[in-house]
């Protein structure tokens, strides 16, 4: 059997920017990606703190150490800039494998969105 786990999380990170007319996406700051382990085009989840939104996107690179993240698209309608948002990505495991699983978790700076 496989199951469903989480594989990466971004905990509360603040929204930068929304680009409606973008085609779509969330621009994520290069270093917060490679410390979360996600990769472009991967498909992740997006929690919205502030208005309990959730929703469905995929990862595009932003500049490492900006501390960039921009909803893109029709995603842009459900956050606003300075929300707190959990970026989660999931992956299929096999069930003995899950057990022993670790995610990449990471809870960056509010403030900044830096990881000190």
């Amino acid at each position: 059997m496989q199951i469903q786990v989480v594989k990466s999380k971004i905990h509360r990170v603040k929204v930068t920017g929304a680009d409606l007319n973008y085609i779509g996406s969330i621009t994520i700051d290069e270093a917060l990606m490679e410390a979360s382990n996600l990769v472009e085009g991967e498909k992740v989840a997006i929690v919205n703190i502030n208005n309990g939104e959730r929703l469905e996107t995929y990862v595009i690179k932003g500049n490492r150490n900006s501390g960039e993240i921009t909803l893109n698209g029709p995603a842009a309608r459900k956050v606003q800039k300075g929300d707190i948002i959990i970026i989660i990505a999931y992956g299929i495991l096999d069930f003995e494998e899950a057990k022993t699983f670790k995610p990449a978790l990471v809870f960056p700076n509010e403030n900044d969105n830096s990881l000190t």
